[in-house]
């Protein structure tokens, strides 16, 4: 460790030490009934196979976050490297629908979740939300997957490292 932080430099330090962390990227979408919405996420990770359960951690006062508040269906497409442009569109403020932004990019509809998936992710969860913890300024949602499908051919994820996306080799 190079430097030590003050009570002021507090939550940028704290939010340096979290981009130091490399997650890999995804992309959550959900059908509300009259619109899909989609965002991208980095705070998504496994947390038991027996039963299968995943986490992802979205803004409290974030539209998506309002809608699985109350809906329970979800779809998560892991991002591929190659799909960088497609977490972009996803990460802009005030985007518009998941049907738009996919609208160049194959996807299909999940079976199980009514969720946008798309089709050249590294894997794809359907995913029933079980828990809703609010957890300070989020709302970390703990689901059963109820449909899983992983990518045949090998290929790079997409990683979030210090805000960014870094270049990796393809897998």
């Amino acid at each position: 460790m190079t430097k030590r932080t003050g009570a002021a430099d507090w939550p940028a330090a704290f939010a340096d030490a979290l981009g130091a962390i490399a997650s890999g990227v995804c992309l959550v979408t959900v059908a509300d009934g009259r619109d899909d919405v989609g965002l991208t996420v980095s705070a998504f990770c496994p947390v038991s196979l027996e039963p299968p359960l995943v986490l992802v951690s979205l803004i409290a006062d974030s539209y998506p976050a309002e809608l699985l508040g109350r809906l329970d269906m979800f779809a998560v497409t892991v991002l591929a490297a190659s799909q960088r442009t497609l977490a972009g569109r996803f990460a802009v403020s005030g985007r518009p629908g998941a049907r738009l932004l996919l609208d160049d990019v194959p996807h299909h509809r999940g079976a199980a979740s009514g969720a946008l998936i798309a089709d050249d992710g590294l894997a794809a969860l359907e995913c029933e939300v079980t828990k809703r913890i609010p957890a300070g300024d989020h709302l970390v949602v703990i689901a059963a997957v109820r449909a899983a499908q992983a990518r045949a051919e090998p290929a790079g994820p997409l990683i979030r490292f210090r805000g960014r996306y870094p270049a990796l080799a393809s897998a």
